[in-house]
């Protein structure tokens, strides 16, 4: 039984267990507040479809740690966070 539970709608619980569904909510959790932050800028230096790879690769990651690969949910996740950093360059100065 893990520590976060709700309800899918059908009466069945999910439950947040593995390392993987915490480190993908909180990465996803990340790049949202970089979004956010971006989006209330005059002129963003980036577009919505920059967010989408990551997004939907965080997704993945979760996916295939959950389902028993961690060594290639691992090396996307590293994929990521290199893809973050060179193309939506969060700690750039504006």
């Amino acid at each position: 039984m893990g520590v976060l539970c709700q309800a899918d709608g059908w009466g069945k619980r999910i439950d947040m267990e593995t390392i993987f569904d915490w480190v993908s909510v909180l990465a996803f959790s990340g790049l949202i507040v970089l979004f956010l932050n971006r989006s209330a800028m005059d002129n963003p230096p980036d577009r919505l479809f920059h967010y989408l790879p990551p997004a939907v690769g965080f997704a993945v990651v979760n996916y295939l740690g959950n389902d028993g690969h961690e060594v290639a949910a691992w090396l996307i996740f590293v994929s990521i966070l290199v893809y973050i950093w060179l193309i939506l360059k969060p700690f750039k100065k504006s």
